[in-house]
């Protein structure tokens, strides 16, 4: 079970994401970089402890209007060998645990067989900053299908009505700068091979 600690990052993960986010083919925001405030999201938990999962929400306050990206993340104490380049989002000092990489969860095959697990019933999503705490606003509609699956992130997210709402899909919240909350579709899943890639 994962156990969140209180304390710092250098650079912070927000910090990261504002150089790395500009690079991804998915970006909707300024040639000029992102103003990013962290606006939600959950964590998983890695069944052998030692991969940190998270689910970040972050909104873009520089464009005109507001644009939310979901960026699935996996803190590792070691590089992840055989990973591509463009995996990493970039190394981070944790005030505890020293060194940590951060990936992108896309890449990460922990990340990845967590987030699978999750759509198949067989993983509980856990509040983003309390301990062993469930997230209960996380709803995966789940969906007949066999053990591979077939999974798209939205990266880029939308408010979702309720009647937009599927089988086979994850659907989470987040809160907008002016402190209204949204809801969306994270990721949308079907019965093929077992695989992740980015939208």
């Amino acid at each position: 079970m994962a156990f969140i600690h209180h304390t710092t990052m250098t650079p912070t993960k927000l910090e990261l994401l504002t150089d790395w986010l500009p690079k991804q083919s998915w970006y909707a925001g300024s040639p000029k970089g992102p103003e990013l405030v962290k606006a939600g999201g959950f964590r998983l938990d890695d069944p052998e402890g030692a991969v940190g999962i998270e689910f970040m929400v972050v909104v873009d306050t520089g464009t005109p209007e507001p644009v939310a990206y979901l960026v699935p993340m996996g803190y590792r104490g070691a590089e992840l060998e055989g990973a591509p380049g463009e995996a990493l989002i970039g190394p981070s000092e944790h005030g505890v645990l020293g060194t940590r990489w951060i990936y992108d969860g896309v890449h990460d095959p922990v990340v990845t067989a967590q987030l699978h697990a999750l759509l198949r019933g067989e993983a509980t999503p856990q509040r983003q900053s309390e301990n062993n705490t469930p997230d209960p606003t996380v709803t995966v509609y789940r969906t007949g299908h066999g053990s591979g699956l077939d999974v798209q992130l939205n990266r880029v997210l939308r408010q979702a009505e309720g009647s937009q709402q599927q089988s086979g899909c994850l659907v989470a919240g987040w809160t907008w700068p002016d402190g209204t909350s949204a809801r969306g579709v994270f990721a949308t899943v079907a019965p093929q091979h077992e695989v992740v890639r980015p939208a």
